[in-house]
């Protein structure tokens, strides 16, 4: 209710134009490791992992451009789905689609920089880290089929006015930051934390091989790409809980102003769309730099063969 007409189909150009573009990149990078799995050794694996989740989340946004926003976010009275009722079919589909595969990509992101932390932190080789891989699966589909479980058993999907999407937090504030900004901010906490202690510890090996004079060029190498990868995701994470922040705070008084103003009232107070734009882009962008991943003559001899 808050935006304009015209500034709701730019909302959907704009959420189409990187969802496709997210699409392409993600698949790209799977197929290549599909091709070639034998490349994608642990510390780097969890980067297919993570882009196989935004490949899905992309494909909600999809399901939505296709099936257009009524028929996703509305219930049959053409009603924004509200948490008190069921949605459509295509509804709990969408949900699944970006809550479930978004969250198992933080969750990814986690085990990325965990086993950075472990390869350049630690030293640890790629079959140790390999022997640990069945825990990270457990963890990154488990933990996100538990939270998508429990917010569909308290009927807690709802409608996104702005993107034409089910998710959850839309409605109830209470859920937006249970189901959505506390396990981001953990995930990206954790994160965090093992990046730093990969780094600090990465510095204190340089100055000792250093002085040793041993090659170890090419691992370097690696280790330093992952590193530059598995920070780079943390701006997006970072401005995407910035924009959920915004929206909690504010979301009350919006919505008093909705309901209660003057008609004409200039001091309405009114959400800023482009916060709404950039979350939209944020959600989106993880997905497209990790095609970048996989740029380089290997994966076109792999495409060859």
């Amino acid at each position: 209710p808050y935006f304009t007409q015209d500034e709701k189909t730019f909302a959907t150009f704009w959420i189409g134009l990187w969802s496709i573009l997210c699409f392409l990149s993600t698949s790209t990078t799977v197929a290549t490791f599909l091709i070639d799995m034998e490349r994608f050794k642990y510390p780097e694996r969890p980067i297919i992992f993570l882009s196989a989740c935004y490949l899905f989340v992309s494909m909600g946004y999809i399901v939505r451009l296709v099936a257009g926003h009524a028929s996703v976010a509305c219930n049959p009275e053409h009603h924004h789905v509200h948490y008190e009722t069921t949605g459509p079919a295509l509804c709990t589909v969408v949900f699944l689609l970006l809550y479930f595969f978004g969250m198992a990509s933080s969750i990814w992101w986690v085990i990325l920089s965990l086993t950075w932390f472990l390869a350049a932190g630690m030293k640890w080789g790629n079959e140790a880290i390999a022997g640990y891989a069945q825990y990270f699966h457990l963890a990154a589909w488990l933990i996100p089929s538990a939270k998508s479980i429990a917010v569909l058993a308290l009927s807690s999907v709802d409608g996104d006015p702005v993107a034409g999407v089910c998710y959850v937090g839309n409605q109830s504030l209470e859920n937006l930051r249970g189901f959505v900004l506390a396990p981001l901010v953990v995930y990206l906490f954790t994160g965090s934390l093992f990046l730093l202690a990969g780094f600090v510890s990465l510095f204190r090996i340089r100055s000792v091989i250093k002085q040793g004079g041993t090659k170890t060029d090419k691992l370097e190498k690696l280790m330093i790409r992952i590193g530059i990868f598995t920070v780079l995701y943390t701006v997006p994470a970072t401005i995407v809980i910035a924009c959920y922040i915004y929206e909690q705070h504010n979301r009350e008084a919006w919505e008093r102003a909705q309901n209660c103003s003057c008609p004409g009232d200039p001091q309405r107070p009114k959400p800023d769309y482009a916060i709404f734009m950039l979350k939209y882009f944020m959600c989106l962008v993880v997905g497209i730099t990790s095609g970048v991943w996989i740029w380089s003559g290997k994966t076109l001899e792999s495409w060859r063969r």
